[in-house]
């Protein structure tokens, strides 16, 4: 992986510059399924936050849970949800645009006042293909994607994922790029494109 392969990965269509990372304990919570997809995918949650390095509680003082992962069918059942029209800023217009692009997934992040990630929300509308998708392979996409603030095209052409024998594994590339970017001496956010040349200095040990 070059620097330039790690700067593509956090540069927005628009082309901006921007990285964060977790800046406090991620404490998430799953809703719309049955236990054992609940087992599956906060053992996502501990495989992915133990790579980084970073830490998960038990709650948050402040949001209680910051890392809120909803599944449902419908995307009007979030217009449902109580009290999720104030976490999530202008709600059913965001609803009307996802049903207008069909879409079966979608993350909203929200940030600490210096840019690290402070809460994230995950929506998955198991539409017929999400549904094909085997729950461990989906939690994991879910949480390797919400770890980091991604570019919004970073995995359009390829999965983070990758297929080794019968198993599904996080591509060491973006295993190894997961632990840089929780390094304790980088910044929890960044918006210069130079940033990715730390995180590739980063990198070398484990190449």
């Amino acid at each position: 992986m070059t620097p330039e392969d790690i700067q593509s990965l956090f540069t927005r269509e628009s082309g901006e510059f921007l990285f964060a990372r977790w800046g406090r304990p991620i404490v998430p919570i799953v809703f719309g399924v049955e236990d054992e997809t609940l087992n599956t995918v906060k053992g996502a949650f501990e495989a992915v936050v133990s790579l980084s390095d970073h830490k998960m509680a038990e709650t948050d003082p402040e949001l209680g849970a910051n890392c809120m992962v909803f599944f449902f069918r419908d995307w009007k059942e979030l217009l449902e949800v109580p009290d999720l029209d104030r976490l999530v800023p202008d709600l059913a217009p965001l609803v009307d645009r996802l049903i207008a692009a069909d879409a079966n997934q979608y993350r909203v992040f929200r940030f600490e006042e210096d840019g690290a990630i402070r809460a994230a929300f995950v929506f998955l509308r198991m539409d017929e293909e999400l549904s094909k998708v085997p729950a461990e392979t989906l939690a994991l996409s879910q949480v390797v994607q919400t770890i980091l603030l991604w570019s919004d095209t970073a995995f359009r052409t390829q999965s983070p994922l990758a297929v080794a024998g019968e198993a599904t594994i996080l591509r060491p590339e973006i295993a190894g790029l997961i632990r840089a970017a929780y390094d304790p001496v980088l910044p929890g956010a960044s918006q210069d494109p130079a940033h990715a040349l730390r995180l590739f200095a980063r990198l070398q040990p484990q190449s």
